[in-house]
């Protein structure tokens, strides 16, 4: 098998070297037989190795040859280290965007379990009135009355300015809507609010107390003597009997736990509560409305 030849960038300085040695012998071999059959020749005396025969002016051609190569080598092996130093630019990039690539999956994954994330619900802050619900004057002959405004102290009028006008709760399907008392004959509505207007309604929610079932002080009132008198006979009520009250879902009954007379600035009755309960508010006694008569229950089980 014949073996296949090297191109001449394949080769190394002393193979080239050598190939141009045995080169330059053939051809200088040549021209001494041609002038040796032409008579030209001049019989040395002695054959001298031929790697001596060759003069300076060979090995100057022989360099002269070899530069073109040594030129492609270098500029060959320059263009080596360039795309080697390509590739090692374009590995790093590679790199760099796989770690710039998991950083923003990271960030996103974490975006995602915050919007997964409920916030925590807190229940809405009781606001404490200045003086218990439903006051007003005792009705004259006629059945007139209004806000019995001498309840309030002097130093405390800014305040009940200020949360005078508070906003209504958006209907919701936990509010309250209906309570009824069994053992007083009371089936009444239940609206948001127990300002003057709302408690010519029904029975008012004080605003910020919890819906029915849920954890805290759920604070209703009503009038005794005016506007249905829903609230006249809260007195007659004995522990153990049972306040029903309705959501547009479900009815929740509390038990009577007891009944106190207080004063109108005792608002510490509205307090909230770390349990389910209800307390009952109207003005006491009847047609004279100086106090207040208040009703605690708690959810039955």
């Amino acid at each position: 098998m014949r073996r296949k030849s090297k191109s001449p960038e394949d080769l190394s300085i002393g193979e080239l070297r050598r190939l141009l040695m045995e080169k330059r012998r053939n051809v200088r071999q040549e021209r001494l037989d041609h002038y040796r059959r032409t008579g030209r020749v001049i019989q040395l005396a002695s054959n001298q190795p031929a790697e001596l025969e060759i003069n300076p002016v060979i090995e100057t051609l022989e360099d002269e040859e070899l530069a073109p190569v040594k030129e492609r080598s270098a500029k060959k092996t320059v263009a080596e280290r360039f795309l080697l130093g390509v590739e090692i630019i374009a590995v790093l990039g590679l790199i760099g965007i796989i770690l710039s690539g998991f950083g923003i999956l990271r960030d996103l994954n974490a975006e995602f379990a915050a919007a997964l994330e409920q916030p925590t619900m807190t229940p809405t802050p009781l606001v404490m009135a200045v003086v218990l619900p439903s006051g007003h004057t005792p009705p004259d002959t006629a059945g007139n009355t209004r806000p019995n405004e001498a309840e309030i102290p002097d130093h405390l009028r800014p305040m009940v300015q200020s949360i005078k006008d508070l906003p209504i709760p958006p209907s919701s399907p936990e509010q309250a809507i209906r309570i009824q008392i069994p053992a007083l004959n009371v089936d009444a509505p239940i609206v948001q609010g127990d300002g003057w207007e709302q408690l010519k309604k029904g029975v008012g929610q004080h605003i910020g107390s919890p819906h029915p079932g849920d954890v805290g002080n759920l604070v209703l009132s009503a009038h005794n003597d005016v506007y249905g008198e829903i609230f006249r006979y809260l007195d007659q009520l004995q522990p153990g009997d049972e306040i029903l009250i309705f959501t547009q879902q479900r009815q929740y009954a509390y038990i009577v736990s007891g009944t106190q007379v207080v004063e109108p600035t005792q608002v510490e009755v509205m307090a909230p509560t770390s349990n389910p309960t209800t307390t009952l508010i109207s003005c006491y006694p009847y047609l004279k409305d100086t106090q207040r008569i208040v009703v605690f229950a708690n959810l039955k089980n």
